[in-house]
């Protein structure tokens, strides 16, 4: 059977802060930056971190799949939440997928979202089930560098295995070299790069070619036949050079996201895949390339199954759900690179009771309420009395998700008291369709953002609270407005 693409999904946050204001902000400094400020860069929420942003991409590619045909949970990043557990376990609890299946971490290099997607297609091919891949990042970056003013926060997700895929797996070559262009050492914050021009020389039109034209010879496929050349990098010409080198059509060379969302780390070469995916047509052949000491090339050809592929907000769609970001200082506060004064209400201690945690992680993680099986009035949390005053009945609740459930607003508030890292906190009661109701945190609501009695909502995987002291952070679900929807509403 063919081994490929079954799905894909794509995320980029909401608020896209203005290159000019980060230019504005060091113009003192460094005026070189203002030849980097044209357009605007993909900005994380301060409670979205790689795992919050895995998760929705996950979301929206599992749009109409059986979850629980799901056999594996792969995911990639440089910039994952714990260094000591599996961030991939976490995306997998939060889609309410099976404990019966495996998950996997990859990191460490800039390839490592290639590099993870090639496993993932080698172990579909055993047929053990299709495999959920996905790779997120959020970077931090030092101020007033290059790489504040080109990289983006965003990620992407794919559903690969064996039957009707979307797009078939023609071939993939990896070539291993320990080129080191930037590197970040242990316990290190930011990244250190070299010079750029010997990067371009030495490292992208040598090694990156060489990966290319390896794989095009393996499977007989000729350079004029490639449609879509995606290969993550924000320098200008670079991919242009590389797809010249090797005879590819000037046209093939795919939009590298720097106008609208910046280069997304380790994931940016399958967003940009799951974007060429989005706007392509049977038979198109994508090539897809990375770089990060080595380089690894993948090549799909597009099959008539992608026009039977239900619509989903993707990449594109998450693009055009946009607010321009124009208070510099307000990332730095949120990729905690300003010290801050945050109040006494801020002091609070946020440690997590790790055996509540456990106990109660299908709510707080996956949110699984409950559902009487008697009367059927939907709850949440789960209890072990029905809520309906005119049933009452003990010992009936069977478990009901929410997270994937529109609802509508009841009452709300904006609060200045209540200490949050953006203020004023919203939060109200919301009110699900199907019954239930819950008092829940809002995020992503912009200054733009008219919130209303009866406003449709949808609930996101987003981070609750820091703690720290200890360095955990806990994950619950929040309200937002359901223009975050997977499908546009």
């Amino acid at each position: 059977m063919e081994v490929g693409i079954l799905a894909y999904g794509g995320y980029i946050p909401q608020s896209r802060l203005q290159r000019s204001e980060i230019a504005k902000a060091h113009a003192w400094f460094n005026p070189g930056l203002k030849g980097l400020a044209k357009g605007e860069r993909a900005m994380a929420n301060w409670d979205e971190d790689s795992v919050t942003m895995a998760v929705e991409a996950a979301r929206d590619c599992l749009a109409d799949s059986d979850r629980d045909q799901v056999s594996a949970v792969y995911m990639a990043s440089t910039t994952f939440p714990f260094t000591d557990r599996q961030n991939a376990g976490i995306v997998a609890d939060a889609l309410n997928l099976k404990s019966s299946l495996q998950t996997l971490d990859f990191a460490s290099s800039q390839r490592a979202g290639t590099a993870s997607l090639s496993v993932a297609l080698q172990v579909a091919k055993g047929g053990s089930g299709p495999i959920l891949f996905t790779a997120a990042e959020k970077r931090k970056t030092r101020a007033a560098s290059p790489l504040e003013m080109t990289s983006g926060d965003g990620a992407a997700a794919f559903l690969v295995g064996q039957g009707k895929v979307i797009a078939r797996l023609l071939g993939s070559h990896t070539e291993a070299v320990d080129f080191v262009d930037h590197f970040r050492g242990e316990n290190e914050d930011f990244d250190y790069s070299w010079e750029e021009r010997w990067i371009r020389d030495e490292g992208y039109l040598k090694i990156v070619p060489a990966a290319i034209s390896a794989l095009l010879n393996e499977t007989g496929v000729k350079p004029e036949d490639i449609t879509t050349f995606c290969f993550p990098v924000a320098a200008r010409g670079v991919a242009g050079a590389i797809a010249k080198k090797i005879g590819l059509p000037e046209s093939a060379v795919a939009d590298n996201l720097q106008e609208n969302c910046g280069e997304t780390g380790t994931a940016h070469s399958v967003v940009m895949l799951a974007l060429a995916l989005q706007n392509s047509k049977p038979g198109d052949k994508i090539l897809v390339a990375s770089f990060g000491q080595g380089s690894d090339a993948l090549l799909f050809e597009v099959t008539e199954e992608i026009k039977t592929l239900s619509p989903r907000r993707g990449v594109s769609g998450y693009l055009a759900r946009r607010y321009p970001e124009t208070n510099y200082s307000k990332f730095l506060a949120f990729h905690d690179l300003v010290n801050l004064e945050r109040g006494i209400r801020a002091e609070t201690d946020k440690k997590t009771g790790l055996t509540t945690l456990y106990r109660n992680k299908g709510m707080a993680q996956a949110m699984v309420g409950g559902k009487c099986s008697q009367c059927g009035t939907a709850q949440f949390p789960k209890s072990n009395m029905c809520v309906n005053e005119n049933c009452g009945a003990i010992g009936t609740q069977e478990d009901y998700p929410f997270a994937e459930r529109i609802s509508k607003v009841n009452s709300f508030t904006a609060d200045r008291l209540t200490y949050s890292p953006d203020p004023p906190a919203y939060y109200g009661m919301i009110q699900f369709e199907e019954g239930g109701r819950l008092m829940s945190d809002f995020t992503d609501i912009s200054p733009e953002t008219d919130i209303k009695v009866g406003m449709p909502m949808r609930m996101m995987f987003r981070i609750k609270d820091y703690d720290n002291k200890r360095g955990f952070r806990r994950y619950f679900w929040k309200a937002a407005p359901a223009g975050a929807s997977n499908k546009g509403e």
